[in-house]
């Protein structure tokens, strides 16, 4: 699967959107050449969009080049191959196992269509895997592309190792640490997830605390939103347990 596309005077760049998934409406902006940013619900659509926006004039500051508009876009066919890529496949992970039976979300209301809300972008998603298109197994989003511009090395580091991770599986933040070679530094990783501009292309909510404890989550509702993302997955201890079993 080829994430990106060539650039074209006639597409926004930078850009950005916002889309539904099963757990909410997210945002994803890009530029020319990448994503450059996803965020998970908030509690409005327009505090999505802003919380989004925000972190993304954070990190063009630290370059010092002035702020970037990222151009507002509501139209599938006003969207570039890789940021169309990008959403189909989140929504296809956030979707579940059991997507055909969760097909709630597909439905937008009025309101959300007015407010430029993108709906199922599924069917977009370029993959020769029978299995993923059945929602048998669900994808790793390791072939979009993320431009992390203004991202320390060290979370450069921990977000390439967490997205070899695969749903439905976890590590800890020591165990993340110890796979970088940085056994003492379980706490830095989990500062980096908690900065991670990028979730969950970044599948930061497969990284657990000590003992197993679901620890921080920066996006959402917290910790609530990090259980719920993990049992769409069918996240379980030891192969045998998952998150939310009767």
């Amino acid at each position: 699967m080829n994430a990106v596309s060539s650039p074209s005077s006639a597409l926004p760049f930078p850009g950005h959107a916002l889309f539904a998934t099963r757990i909410g409406v997210c945002g994803l902006a890009w530029n020319a050449q990448a994503v450059v940013a996803v965020q998970l619900p908030e509690a409005s659509w327009a505090e999505t969009r802003e919380r989004m926006l925000l972190g993304l004039h954070k990190r063009h500051a630290l370059m010092a080049r002035g702020p970037v508009s990222y151009e507002a876009v509501s139209s599938r066919a006003d969207l570039p191959q890789q940021a169309l890529q990008a959403m189909a496949g989140v929504q296809c992970l956030l979707a579940g196992l059991n997507a055909e039976r969760n097909q709630g979300w597909t439905k937008l209301s009025a309101e959300a269509l007015a407010a430029g809300v993108l709906g199922d972008l599924r069917e977009a998603y370029d993959s020769n895997t029978p299995d993923l298109i059945a929602c048998k197994v669900l994808p790793l989003l390791t072939e979009i592309a993320l431009d992390e511009f203004c991202v320390p090395p060290f979370h450069t580091r921990v977000y390439a190792l967490a997205r070899e991770i695969r749903p439905g599986q976890t590590m800890t933040y020591g165990e993340v640490a110890a796979a970088l070679g940085e056994p003492g530094a379980a706490r830095a990783v989990g500062q980096a997830l908690g900065a991670n501009p990028f979730a969950p292309i970044v599948p930061c909510h497969r990284v657990l605390a000590a003992g197993r404890q679901p620890g921080g989550f920066s996006g959402g509702q917290g910790a609530v939103t990090k259980l719920q993302m993990l049992e769409i997955e069918g996240a379980a201890w030891g192969g045998t347990q998952s998150l939310f079993a009767d």
